[in-house]
């Protein structure tokens, strides 16, 4: 099998309420996005359980690249009022959901089933070329 990766993105705020999504199944299955930033730290991939955010930097990379597992669809993306406490009249880039449709070790993308994000090591190569400084990675190993 070859050698993959689990990543813990930041995770810079939570689920919006214009989010629509099927609790009823784990992880949740969302329909529709709205991120509510708190705190972001800048790095280009973010993380609110159980989707995963990107900048419109890291988007276009991976669409550069031969990189599989993944496509893109929109995100409300909004600032909290410790947001704007935290950093006043920061702007914010243009973020993107990643959509993760490959399977794990396989693709080079991939969902387990507690909906961590697993990445191959050439999907983590293009992403350490980016902002990750609040990524924790390790070794994936199935169970």
């Amino acid at each position: 099998m070859p050698k993959c990766f689990v990543l813990e993105p930041e995770v810079a705020g939570g689920l919006g309420p214009e989010t629509e999504m099927d609790g009823s199944v784990h992880p949740p299955r969302v329909h529709k996005l709205h991120i509510e930033l708190e705190g972001w730290l800048g790095d280009d991939l973010i993380e609110s359980f159980p989707c995963f955010v990107v900048t419109d930097r890291c988007r276009r990379a991976l669409e550069q690249s031969p990189l599989t597992g993944f496509h893109f669809a929109e995100v409300k993306v909004s600032k909290t009022a410790q947001f704007d406490e935290l950093y006043p009249g920061r702007p914010l880039p243009v973020f993107w959901w990643l959509q993760v449709s490959g399977e794990a070790c396989r693709d080079d993308f991939g969902l387990v089933s507690d909906g961590r994000l697993v990445a191959s090591e050439a999907a983590l190569r293009l992403l350490s070329t980016l902002n990750l400084a609040h990524c924790d990675v390790s070794e994936y190993r199935p169970q």
